[in-house]
């Protein structure tokens, strides 16, 4: 179950209250009694870390490694100083 972030706008109150997801929106403050207690939008508790479709499928591109590493480094050859592309990185 889903914890819930909430506010009252008339005392300031905020809790949290766990509720399944079809549950009702919480209404009346545990505090003040008002109807203007209201759901918080908040982030997720738990970051997706790994490797994963998510990593493959809904990552950033401009964040993935590139396909294949340069010549020099994949051991199919050498370059030279000038045209290395990992000198170039450094």
């Amino acid at each position: 179950m889903p914890i819930y972030e909430y506010r009252c706008a008339a005392c300031g109150l905020q809790k949290e209250h766990l509720q399944k997801i079809g549950d009702a929106p919480l209404t009346a403050c545990p505090q003040c009694g008002e109807a203007r207690y209201e759901r918080q939008i908040s982030a997720a508790g738990f970051q997706l870390k790994g490797n994963g479709w998510y990593a493959t499928d809904f990552k950033n591109p401009a964040t993935k490694k590139p396909a294949s590493p340069p010549p020099c480094q994949g051991g199919e050859g050498a370059c030279s100083a000038a045209t290395c592309p990992a000198a170039a990185d450094s």
